[in-house]
Protein backbone atom coordinates (compact mmCIF):
# COMPACT_ATOMS: atom_id res chain seq x y z
CA UNK A 1 0.00 0.00 0.00
CA UNK A 2 1.16 3.54 -1.10
CA UNK A 3 0.75 6.13 1.36
CA UNK A 4 -0.77 8.33 -1.09
CA UNK A 5 -3.67 5.64 -2.06
CA UNK A 6 -3.96 2.03 -2.93
CA UNK A 7 -2.33 0.61 -6.07
CA UNK A 8 -3.91 -2.37 -7.53
CA UNK A 9 -2.17 -5.17 -9.36
CA UNK A 10 -3.60 -7.68 -12.09
CA UNK A 11 -3.41 -11.33 -11.40
CA UNK A 12 0.33 -12.68 -11.76
CA UNK A 13 1.90 -9.54 -9.77
CA UNK A 14 1.88 -7.21 -13.19
CA UNK A 15 0.29 -3.62 -12.32
CA UNK A 16 -2.17 -2.26 -13.86
CA UNK A 17 -1.72 -0.17 -16.55
CA UNK A 18 0.93 -2.54 -18.02
CA UNK A 19 -0.27 -2.79 -21.26
CA UNK A 20 -0.46 0.52 -21.78
CA UNK A 21 1.96 2.12 -24.30
CA UNK A 22 4.64 3.69 -22.90
CA UNK A 23 6.35 3.22 -19.58
CA UNK A 24 4.93 1.55 -16.49
CA UNK A 25 3.14 3.29 -13.92
CA UNK A 26 1.11 2.60 -11.33
CA UNK A 27 -2.75 2.62 -11.46
CA UNK A 28 -5.21 3.73 -8.42
CA UNK A 29 -7.31 0.77 -7.77
CA UNK A 30 -10.78 2.26 -8.08
CA UNK A 31 -12.60 3.56 -5.20
CA UNK A 32 -14.79 0.95 -3.03
CA UNK A 33 -17.53 2.35 -3.09
CA UNK A 34 -20.11 1.94 -5.86
CA UNK A 35 -21.50 5.13 -5.54
CA UNK A 36 -17.81 6.55 -5.62
CA UNK A 37 -17.09 4.59 -8.83
CA UNK A 38 -20.31 5.92 -10.37
CA UNK A 39 -19.88 9.58 -9.14
CA UNK A 40 -16.03 9.20 -10.44
CA UNK A 41 -17.16 7.34 -13.91
CA UNK A 42 -19.51 10.60 -14.46
CA UNK A 43 -16.95 13.01 -13.96
CA UNK A 44 -14.39 10.75 -16.22
CA UNK A 45 -17.29 10.83 -18.93
CA UNK A 46 -18.67 14.83 -18.21
CA UNK A 47 -14.91 15.19 -19.02
CA UNK A 48 -14.52 13.61 -21.58
CA UNK A 49 -17.33 15.60 -23.50
CA UNK A 50 -15.89 18.64 -22.44
CA UNK A 51 -12.94 18.14 -24.02
CA UNK A 52 -14.52 16.92 -27.47
CA UNK A 53 -16.47 20.40 -27.46
CA UNK A 54 -13.20 21.91 -26.36
CA UNK A 55 -11.32 21.03 -29.65
CA UNK A 56 -14.00 23.14 -31.14
CA UNK A 57 -15.19 26.28 -29.48
CA UNK A 58 -12.72 28.86 -28.76
CA UNK A 59 -12.04 29.52 -25.18
CA UNK A 60 -12.79 26.28 -24.01
CA UNK A 61 -9.66 23.98 -22.99
CA UNK A 62 -9.61 20.46 -24.01
CA UNK A 63 -6.59 19.25 -22.64
CA UNK A 64 -6.85 19.83 -18.86
CA UNK A 65 -10.35 17.96 -19.04
CA UNK A 66 -8.53 14.61 -21.03
CA UNK A 67 -6.28 14.73 -17.92
CA UNK A 68 -9.19 15.20 -15.52
CA UNK A 69 -10.98 12.48 -17.02
CA UNK A 70 -7.93 9.66 -16.97
CA UNK A 71 -7.23 10.69 -13.31
CA UNK A 72 -11.52 10.05 -13.25
CA UNK A 73 -11.40 7.03 -15.09
CA UNK A 74 -8.55 5.51 -13.07
CA UNK A 75 -10.22 5.83 -9.71
CA UNK A 76 -13.33 4.31 -11.40
CA UNK A 77 -13.28 1.89 -14.42
CA UNK A 78 -9.69 0.42 -15.53
CA UNK A 79 -11.52 -0.39 -18.92
CA UNK A 80 -11.82 3.18 -19.57
CA UNK A 81 -8.64 4.81 -18.05
CA UNK A 82 -6.44 1.80 -20.48
CA UNK A 83 -9.20 3.00 -23.49
CA UNK A 84 -7.99 7.09 -23.05
CA UNK A 85 -4.42 5.96 -22.78
CA UNK A 86 -4.73 3.57 -25.96
CA UNK A 87 -6.82 6.01 -27.38
CA UNK A 88 -5.27 7.76 -30.83
CA UNK A 89 -5.81 11.26 -29.79
CA UNK A 90 -6.22 11.15 -26.08
CA UNK A 91 -3.11 8.54 -25.95
CA UNK A 92 -0.21 11.08 -26.93
CA UNK A 93 -1.08 13.84 -24.60
CA UNK A 94 -1.55 11.54 -21.65
CA UNK A 95 1.93 9.47 -22.43
CA UNK A 96 3.87 12.58 -23.06
CA UNK A 97 2.09 13.95 -19.65
CA UNK A 98 3.00 10.96 -17.29
CA UNK A 99 6.81 10.99 -18.91
CA UNK A 100 7.98 14.51 -17.00
CA UNK A 101 4.44 16.85 -17.59
CA UNK A 102 5.10 17.46 -21.08
CA UNK A 103 3.21 19.31 -23.96
CA UNK A 104 3.89 19.23 -27.52
CA UNK A 105 3.97 22.12 -29.73
CA UNK A 106 0.99 21.88 -31.44
CA UNK A 107 -1.25 22.13 -28.06
CA UNK A 108 0.41 24.87 -27.06
CA UNK A 109 -0.06 26.84 -30.14
CA UNK A 110 -3.90 25.53 -30.72
CA UNK A 111 -4.41 26.73 -27.01
CA UNK A 112 -2.65 30.08 -28.02
CA UNK A 113 -4.46 30.80 -31.02
CA UNK A 114 -7.91 29.27 -29.11
CA UNK A 115 -6.92 31.92 -25.95
CA UNK A 116 -6.29 34.72 -28.38
CA UNK A 117 -9.28 34.01 -30.88
CA UNK A 118 -11.74 33.90 -26.98
CA UNK A 119 -9.89 37.20 -25.65
CA UNK A 120 -10.67 38.90 -28.91
CA UNK A 121 -13.93 37.85 -29.07
CA UNK A 122 -14.12 38.99 -25.13
CA UNK A 123 -13.36 42.73 -26.51
CA UNK A 124 -15.20 42.74 -28.88
CA UNK A 125 -18.52 41.95 -26.51
CA UNK A 126 -17.25 45.16 -24.53
CA UNK A 127 -17.46 43.79 -21.33
CA UNK A 128 -16.51 46.10 -18.46
CA UNK A 129 -12.99 46.88 -18.16
CA UNK A 130 -13.55 44.10 -14.45
CA UNK A 131 -14.10 41.53 -16.43
CA UNK A 132 -11.93 42.06 -19.16
CA UNK A 133 -8.79 42.44 -17.39
CA UNK A 134 -8.75 40.04 -15.13
CA UNK A 135 -9.95 37.14 -18.17
CA UNK A 136 -6.75 38.84 -20.11
CA UNK A 137 -4.33 38.20 -17.02
CA UNK A 138 -5.84 34.82 -16.34
CA UNK A 139 -5.35 33.70 -20.01
CA UNK A 140 -1.63 35.13 -20.25
CA UNK A 141 -0.43 33.24 -17.37
CA UNK A 142 -1.89 29.89 -18.26
CA UNK A 143 -0.17 30.53 -21.47
CA UNK A 144 3.18 31.77 -20.08
CA UNK A 145 2.59 28.61 -17.37
CA UNK A 146 1.98 26.39 -20.68
CA UNK A 147 5.09 27.58 -23.36
CA UNK A 148 6.88 27.20 -20.11
CA UNK A 149 6.47 23.00 -20.05
CA UNK A 150 8.75 21.38 -21.50
CA UNK A 151 8.16 19.33 -24.89
CA UNK A 152 8.29 15.52 -25.86
CA UNK A 153 11.67 14.28 -27.56
CA UNK A 154 11.46 14.28 -31.28
CA UNK A 155 13.41 11.27 -31.20
CA UNK A 156 11.08 9.27 -28.68
CA UNK A 157 7.66 8.58 -29.96
CA UNK A 158 4.98 9.48 -28.03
Amino acid sequence: MNPLGRMRAEPGGQALGAGLPGPLHAVPAPARSPLQRALYFLLACASLCLAVAGAFLPGLPSTEFVLLASWAAARSSPRLHHWLHAHPWFGPLLRNWRQGRRVSRAAKISATVSMTVCLGLLIHAGPPAWVAWPAAACMAGVLAWLWRRPEPDASRPA
